[in-house]
């Protein structure tokens, strides 16, 4: 009853003429920034902060429009993903693997209305799991260390296989590929400059969203003028813009799992919506594949890692609100945005300052059903990208992805360093080697090794500690039992093989 008082309040706050603008604007902002190819929502907070000072807004109004660009980048990053299978951002590289071969097959429209869809059930989930169990959820996560977090990443990279569904040696050296290239840059224990080649523009190591632009966004422009020049079929036309609930039906089992599990990753802090989606669609893919359908435009592919990132981007902000610690990118410029308005999040947060708390909670719903509202309407306008020439339609991605890169630091040489990946990209996929690897390895490899470096200096080198903490057991006994079940699936699928090729054959 006090939490409903609480939050009764907070709507008091967030529906006052001003925050409710706020919101407006920062759901179509982040929307339309989280749907270009290197814009996610770090960037897009970063980028509003200075309206912020500007309009010498309290921070209660600060944080709900940082908050509604927030929400709106995660689900603007669909779009792209679906449409170019370029992603947004790095959660969305998950919505590719199924959104983009729907796209192909004439359902762009249904697969942008079920990622809208499963977008808002996730972030609902989020805002809901944020009122009623943030306190508790947030004691339960300051029990991970740094064993643990290094256990749940090699969670991660076993779940792999199962993502990309490619060959798993294939799939095994991408990841190690990916990991290679994380290792850029100085060691995080000792300073010293690795594999940087003498540059001092490689002491950072390669920004994530540099690789994934050019891994994703070069690589298809250069695929596409290929296959443009090898006279193959443009992408098939859109038929109904509409989608039936028939069309969004199959998607909401798997939006409600996927809510779930990366809500669960979201208040982990540095786990964030990028484990979230992969774990979504990791677990999606093991209770829902029996066709053998995911990678190939199944719309539960597209829905649990939607479902996944937005339930993750609201449980980031649980332990940003009630521990002072960023459960993300995003969260972590949020946090110093507050910090800089001498606004000090905590446990103290929730009592000193409820009005902040609840309301930033309160307009969360509303930007939610905002974000709805607009992306569903908006699918027509979105679909017709792919009325678009392609002559005219590359370029234009081109230009995007170089002024995005370019927006970010302003570097010539970041320029130089995505069209780099891009030829990298454009060379595993000739060689049929899923990106997804690859990324996940840059993405979560930096992590895992802080996390490994942290746990041998509490033990001062003792290996043991990785497996001292029941949390850690726990997590390696779910990575043995996923290992396990993929290799049993993997000896079924190869003993149906023969069989199914033999009447593939006859019936030629």
């Amino acid at each position: 009853m006090e939490t409903l008082t609480f939050l009764a309040a907070g709507f008091q706050v967030a529906l006052t003429p001003t925050n409710l603008a706020l919101a407006l604007f920062g759901c179509f902002a982040g929307t339309i920034i989280g749907s270009l190819p290197g814009l996610g929502p770090v960037n897009g907070v970063a980028i509003l902060i200075p309206l912020a000072f500007s309009l010498r807004l309290d921070p209660t109004s600060a944080l709900i429009m940082l908050s509604a660009v927030y929400y709106g980048a995660m689900y603007g990053g669909r779009i792209s993903s679906i449409m170019l299978n370029i992603p947004g951002d790095e959660p969305a590289i998950m919505t590719t693997l199924d959104g983009y071969p729907m796209a192909r097959k004439g359902k762009a429209a249904e697969a942008l209305a079920i990622s809208g869809v499963a977008s808002f059930i996730g972030a609902t989930f989020a805002t809901v799991g944020l009122t009623l169990f943030a306190p508790l959820l947030a004691k339960a996560a300051i029990y991970f260390g740094p064993a643990d977090y290094f256990a749940l990443y090699v969670l991660a990279f076993a779940t792999i296989g199962g993502i990309s569904g490619a060959n798993p040696i294939k799939t095994l050296l991408a990841a190690c590929l990916g990991l290679m290239i994380g290792t850029v840059g100085l060691d995080p224990a000792t300073g010293t400059a690795r594999y940087t080649l003498g540059s001092f523009n490689l002491y950072d190591g390669f920004d994530p969203i540099v690789a994934i632009v050019g891994l994703f966004a070069i690589s298809e422009v250069l695929i596409l003028f290929e296959m443009h020049v090898a006279g193959s079929e443009p992408i098939k036309r859109l038929g109904r813009v509409i989608p039936r609930w028939s069309d969004l039906k199959p998607g909401f089992g798997a939006s409600l799992r996927g809510s779930v599990v990366g809500f669960i990753a979201g208040i982990l802090p540095g786990a964030g919506a990028s484990l979230g989606a992969v774990m979504s669609y990791s677990v999606e893919k093991r209770i829902s594949n029996k066709d053998d359908t995911f990678g190939k435009g199944d719309p539960r592919g597209v829905a649990a890692p939607e479902a996944g990132n937005n339930a993750a981007s609201g449980g980031a902000l649980i332990p940003m609100l009630t521990l002072g610690v960023p459960g993300s990118g995003t969260t972590a410029v949020m946090l110093a945005m507050l910090v800089s308005l001498n606004i000090q999040p905590g446990p103290l947060l929730f009592q000193n300052q409820p009005e902040i708390v609840w309301g930033l909670i309160a307009s969360l719903y509303i930007a939610n059903f905002v974000l709805l509202a607009l992306n569903i309407p908006m699918i027509g306008i979105f679909t017709r990208i792919l009325s678009l020439p392609q002559w005219s339609l590359m370029p234009f991605v081109v230009m995007v992805s170089f002024l995005g890169i370019y927006s970010i630091s302003h570097s010539s040489f970041d320029l130089l360093v995505m069209v780099g990946f891009g030829l990298l990209g454009y060379l595993l996929r000739k060689l049929d080697v899923s990106l997804v690897p690859v990324v996940l390895g840059l993405l979560l490899g930096a992590d895992m090794e802080n996390n490994l470096r942290r746990a041998l200096s509490i033990s001062d080198g003792s290996f043991a500690i990785l497996v001292q903490s029941p949390i850690s057991i726990g997590l390696y006994i779910v990575t043995i039992l996923l290992l396990a079940t993929a290799a049993v699936m993997s000896l079924r699928d190869r003993k149906r093989r023969p069989a199914g090729s033999e009447v593939h054959t006859l019936e030629e």
